[in-house]
């Protein structure tokens, strides 16, 4: 009795390994994957750089307002209106001046050289406070970012 043998591989060697156009569609498919978890990563990082900043200047406003209001008196005679100033003033001997140049030297060290302030008159014991800064590093920032924040004295 003769076999008769079939000219098909057999199934143990059908496949042997991946192919070499495998292994490269793979490690092409992988690295476009690492290159978007990266870009997501640098855009994180930028808006998170934006969130602190503004973090800060809610922060140091409440913490000029919390100054006011421990020199309340002067703080309802206007004397803590600071125009707009992107420069430590000089801290002169009332404790208003040298709050307002504590206040502008602490934007300047938290948020960058281009952080400027500005302290409104107090109407009927209602103040406002701006602080501006530049956040154009952030995706779609403005480099002219401002937060004005309005308090009872």
């Amino acid at each position: 009795m003769t076999r008769h043998r079939s000219s098909a591989p057999s199934p143990k060697h059908r496949q042997q390994g991946l192919s070499l156009i495998e292994v490269l569609i793979a490690a092409l498919i992988l690295a476009i994957g690492l290159l978007g978890i990266a870009a997501m990563q640098a855009v994180t990082l930028k808006n998170s750089q934006s969130a602190f900043d503004r973090t800060q200047a809610v922060v140091l406003s409440y913490s000029m307002f919390d100054a006011m209001r421990a020199n309340a008196t002067s703080a309802r005679a206007n004397g803590y209106t600071l125009a707009r100033t992107c420069t430590v003033p000089s801290a002169g001997s009332s404790l208003a001046s040298r709050d307002q140049a504590r206040w502008i030297q602490s934007l300047k060290d938290a948020m960058g050289p281009s952080a400027c302030g500005t302290i409104s008159a107090c109407v009927s014991n209602v103040c406002s406070i701006t602080v501006e800064w530049n956040d154009s590093r952030a995706t779609d920032g403005d480099p002219n970012e401002t937060l004005t924040t309005t308090s009872r004295i």
